[in-house]
């Protein structure tokens, strides 16, 4: 199919994270957007969660205010957090699961056991203008779900793929990444807009860039981990430049 450049979204939420940890105003996630902007990224993801563990309220505010790049907001689906998608309207929500004691997005949304409610949900966001994504596991069952709920666009979760390259086990990473694409083939056919993210690095991105029905990779936390090293703007250069030599740009 298309070899269409390949949309790149950049995660800020652990830069938030830093800031946190001491509280007070640095580092500032508004800073490392725009750099990300200038550094050639496609998007902004931001998590708000219920729990405001790292991005704030504030901040979806100040980015509203500051990108010419089109925000991506990630949240639990809670009338709360819907209420706040509808009155700042980003450009795209993406529905994830949510739990307080987990690390970071651990999984996939079941949006096979809650369609229901989910379809419900995710109306009033559709209506408001925005593209509404939903974070799930490359599992057939879910794919099908989410397409039949109303979803514009799937984000596969690529965690278990590079846990597993990264823990060594070869075989497993090659059925990871066999099930990926097959869910990203399945997903496109049925006419959903397929994104991909969850511990993507320089050594795991390339294989998933080159799967030509992707359109958007997610790339947060390795990425503000490498910036403690060569800087953020270097750190995106640089995954830039390998996703578009997968895909042969």
């Amino acid at each position: 199919m298309t070899n269409k450049r390949l949309r790149f979204g950049v995660n800020i939420d652990h830069v938030a994270t830093v800031r946190n940890a001491r509280g007070g105003d640095t580092p500032d996630p508004l800073r490392a957007a725009r750099i990300a902007q200038e550094a050639g990224a496609d998007g902004i993801t931001a998590h708000l969660r219920e729990d405001r563990r790292h991005i704030s309220d504030s901040d979806i505010d100040g980015l509203m205010q500051i990108l010419d790049i089109p925000l991506n907001f990630e949240m639990a689906a809670t009338e709360e957090m819907q209420a706040i998608a509808l009155r700042h309207r980003p450009h795209a929500v993406c529905i994830v699961p949510e739990k307080r004691e987990e690390r970071t997005t651990e999984g996939g949304l079941d949006v096979a056991r809650d369609e229901n409610r989910l379809a419900a949900f995710i109306a009033p966001l559709r209506d408001a203008g925005s593209r509404v994504s939903i974070f799930i596991a490359a599992d057939i069952r879910q794919v099908e779900a989410a397409h039949r709920i109303g979803a514009q666009v799937v984000e596969l979760h690529s965690g278990a793929y590079c846990d597993a390259h990264h823990e060594g086990r070869l075989d497993d990473r090659d059925r990871e990444l066999e099930a990926l694409r097959q869910m990203v083939d399945q997903a496109a056919s049925l006419g959903l807009e397929v994104h991909v993210g969850h511990g993507l690095t320089y050594e795991t991105v390339q294989p998933v860039a080159a799967f030509p029905q992707v359109v958007e990779l997610n790339i947060g936390h390795f990425l503000i981990g490498e910036a403690i090293f060569r800087g953020l703007e270097p750190a995106i250069a640089e995954m830039r430049r390998l996703m578009d030599e997968a895909r042969g740009d």
